[in-house]
């Protein structure tokens, strides 16, 4: 008999024409990528500890990459939901007969520790994450691989209790998942090359662009995404409007305003990686009275109905929320000032850090080359890919410009004061995606094996 199930439908990826890009080898993983050092192990199961929203459009990337999943979760009324969650994620709930046969809801440790690869989705918070580790664990099979979601906690953090951490490593999904084709392979500092090989096999083997990066908080694209988020709550105290600072941001090119992003991410999300982020970079990553506020309120963003922008029950999960405004209320408080803003003022605001954040990375030697920067916000962010990453937008205004467009936002703190890598660029005039971005890069941070890229 034949099967009159509708086929998976395959994901694309409207915001990121860039040609598909090989694995990129950033410092801290072996100067031989996982494919020359012998061929990986191709995953063929999936174990994921976490069904809420990330959990379960990852678990679709695995159906749709023809995966078998087991996926459990602590709360039953949240497992119970998995299957309907992952066909919606899938595109609807004709896909449900077919979910089912792939997917599997578990409550046993030991049904999780027989798949090839186990990830951990669960509340950003490291104490949560290393019980769950020190529970799984024990029942892991020896090939088994543990993996975090994790979007900003070292992995040394999570590692620490870890009997064997080689077998661990960070694999970092963007928001929204069906959208992004970037994963963050995240090396730990006990991390074996045999657990990045699998890793990577299983990115490209559920059509994702796998970028294998150093640990550190925040990764790489977090420390970028961080800037963008703080300065649109940050806009919005100094008296931008929501509306003003969406429009700025997506007529740019953004795929999402930072406001919408930040109800995609979860209100409840960004507030726990922020925390990580200020601790890490507290001259710049200050926490937001507004985020507070919207967490106490429980206005979540998509996943409570509620946000910056309201969303109706049953809502495609691709349609825009509405505005709100209760939003007004909760933000009346807390603004500093009342002031007219351009949409030129605002993308400046908006981007000047990143741009900033991007020249540490660079003078950190946390990449190779400027052109991982640019890969990664376009893939990873939602930016535009027509402007061909940050920095290449960035080398549009010049050094020069650059320097003068952030005088006026000084007085702002350190997070507006330019780098000296950036003061660099501006005396020898040279651009900041040129080729040697690494050699200016401080020789105290620079790694011992220099990275590549390869197929």
């Amino acid at each position: 008999m034949m099967n009159s199930h509708p086929p998976i439908p395959q994901p694309t990826h409207p915001e990121a024409p860039l040609p598909a890009a090989p694995p990129v080898i950033w410092p801290g993983s072996p100067a031989e990528t996982p494919a020359r050092a012998g061929a990986p192990r191709r995953p063929g199961t999936l174990g994921i500890v976490g069904a809420g929203t990330m959990g379960t459009a990852i678990a679709a990337a695995a159906v749709r990459g023809d995966l078998r999943v087991a996926i459990a979760d602590a709360r039953p009324e949240t497992l119970a939901g998995a299957a309907e969650r992952i066909a919606a994620e899938l595109g609807g709930a004709a896909l449900l007969p077919a979910v089912k046969r792939r997917v599997e809801p578990t409550t046993s440790d030991a049904r999780l520790g027989r798949c090839d690869l186990v990830l951990e989705s669960v509340v950003e918070d490291a104490a949560v994450k290393r019980q769950v580790f020190a529970r799984l664990e024990p029942h892991l099979a020896p090939s088994t691989v543990l993996a975090t979601n994790t979007s900003t906690i070292p992995i040394a953090v999570l590692a620490a209790d870890l009997a064997n951490p080689q077998r661990f490593c960070g694999l970092h999904f963007f928001h929204p998942v069906r959208r992004r084709p970037l994963v963050e392979i995240v090396r730990g500092p006990n991390t074996s090359d045999q657990t990045i090989a699998l890793a990577v096999a299983f990115a490209e083997r559920i059509d994702k662009v796998p970028i294998v990066v150093a640990d550190g908080p925040g990764f790489l694209v977090n420390r970028l995404l961080m800037p963008y988020l703080t300065e649109a709550l940050e806009l919005l105290l100094d008296g931008a409007t929501i509306e003003q600072v969406e429009r700025a941001a997506t007529q740019f090119g953004m795929a999402l305003g930072p406001l919408r992003l930040l109800d995609e991410i979860g209100l409840d999300t960004a507030l726990l990686a922020g925390r990580v982020l200020y601790q890490a970079f507290p001259e710049r990553a200050a926490p937001s009275p507004l985020l507070v506020a919207m967490y106490k309120a429980k206005r979540w963003g998509r996943k409570t109905g509620a946000g910056f922008f309201s969303y109706a029950p049953g809502l495609d999960q691709d349609a825009p929320g509405q505005p709100d405004p209760a939003v007004d209320a909760l933000l009346a408080p807390w603004v500093r000032t009342s002031q007219p803003w351009t949409d030129e003022a605002i993308v400046c605001r908006l981007l000047l850090p990143m741009v900033l954040e991007a020249t540490r990375v660079l003078a950190e030697g946390k990449v190779s080359h400027p052109r991982d920067i640019d890969r990664a916000v376009v893939l990873g962010l939602g930016f535009p890919a027509a402007r061909r990453g940050l920095l290449a937008w960035a080398d549009t205004l010049g050094p020069a410009r650059l320097r003068e467009l952030l005088r006026p936002l000084e007085p702002l703190g350190p997070r507006m004061h330019p780098t000296d890598w950036l003061l660099e660029r501006v005396r020898r005039g040279r651009p900041l995606s040129d080729r040697d971005a690494a050699s200016l890069a401080d020789p105290r941070c620079s790694p011992k094996r220099q990275p590549t890229t390869s197929r």
